[in-house]
C-alpha cells in the first residue's frame, strides 16, 4: 500500500482550505464517501480520494480530523485500532479537547489540536495550534507551518483556546456584522445596497491588509486618519464611546464562556 504524507478524515470546505495550501497534492489522500464531492476534489486538485476512512488511517503519516463534532466518536471507533505511534492526528474539530480526543482515539497516536476559523476556506485563515503532552515541538511546528500556508498560525497552550475561539474562531461573524451595519448605514445615506456593500467590504479588507502587512500601531493609524476637524474625526467622535469597547469585550467574554462550557460538556 502506498504511503502518503498527509491524509484527511473528511473532505469538507475547511479540509479543502488546508488541502489548497499543500504544495504536493500527490502526497495527500482524503476520505470522502460522497462520490460527487470526491470527484470534484479529484478534478480540481488531482488529489486521491477514497471512500474508506481505514485506508487513510493505514497509509497517511499525518491525518487531519475534519469532521463534525457529533461524528468524532464514530470515526474514532472505526480507525482507532489502525493508528500507530508514528502517526499524528491533527484535529480541527471545534469543542473537542485533547483529553476528549485522547479518550476517543487511544494512547498510540500523537495528537495535535487546532482552532481554525472560516477564513481558512479563502486561504486567509487564523489557526491556533497546541500539541498533547509528549508531542515534540518539531511535530507541532510542522503542523503550524502547513496551516500557516493557508493563512497564519500560532502555537499556544490549550488553556488559551477558549479565548482564541472567542476572538478568531467566532470573529468572522463579528466582522461580517460590522460590514452589514456599515452597508445598511450607507444605504440610509442614499447609496445603492450593492455599492454600499462593495465600499464597506473593500474598505475593511484593504485596511486589514495594510495593517497586517505594515505592522502599524493601531492607535497611531487611527490618529493619522483622523485629521483635526475632518470627516473621520467627526465619525470617530460618535464611535469613540466606552460602551462600544465594552460591548466588544462582553461579546468575546460570552463566546469564551460558551466555548468552555462546550469543552467541559
Amino acid at each position: 500500500m502506498a504511503k502518503y504524507r498527509i491524509g484527511f478524515f473528511g473532505a469538507g470546505k475547511m479540509a479543502e482550505g488546508i488541502l489548497s495550501a499543500v504544495p504536493d497534492k500527490a502526497s495527500v489522500i482524503m476520505a470522502e464517501k460522497i462520490e460527487a464531492r470526491a470527484a470534484e476534489l479529484e478534478k480540481k486538485y488531482a488529489v486521491r480520494t477514497v471512500p474508506d476512512l481505514k485506508e487513510v488511517a493505514k497509509c497517511a503519516s499525518m491525518v487531519f480530523l475534519a469532521v463534525k463534532p457529533q461524528d468524532v466518536d464514530a470515526v474514532a471507533a472505526e480507525v482507532k485500532p489502525l493508528l500507530k505511534s508514528s502517526q499524528t492526528l491533527v484535529s480541527i474539530v471545534a469543542g473537542k479537547t485533547i483529553a476528549k480526543l485522547r479518550r476517543a482515539f487511544g494512547t498510540k497516536v500523537k495528537i495535535v489540536r487546532v482552532m481554525p476559523n472560516l477564513a481558512l476556506r479563502a486561504n486567509a485563515g487564523m489557526c491556533a495550534v497546541c500539541g498533547d503532552k509528549g508531542v515534540s515541538a518539531v511535530t507541532v511546528n510542522k503542523v503550524a507551518r502547513i496551516l500557516g500556508a493557508a493563512g497564519e498560525s500560532v502555537v499556544l497552550r490549550e488553556r488559551d483556546f477558549d479565548a482564541v475561539t472567542a476572538l478568531s474562531g467566532s470573529g468572522p461573524a463579528y466582522f461580517a456584522y460590522m460590514e452589514e451595519a456599515m452597508t445598511e448605514a450607507g444605504v440610509k445615506l442614499g447609496l445603492k445596497r450593492e455599492v454600499a456593500r462593495l465600499l464597506a467590504g473593500q474598505t475593511m479588507y484593504g485596511t486589514a491588509k495594510y495593517l497586517r502587512e505594515s505592522g502599524a500601531d493601531l492607535g497611531e493609524f487611527i490618529a493619522g486618519v483622523c485629521t483635526k476637524g475632518g470627516t473621520t474625526a467627526a465619525g470617530m467622535a460618535e464611535l469613540s464611546n466606552p460602551a462600544f469597547k465594552r460591548i466588544v469585550a462582553d461579546t468575546l467574554a460570552a463566546a469564551a464562556r460558551r466555548s468552555k462550557e462546550l469543552a467541559s460538556g
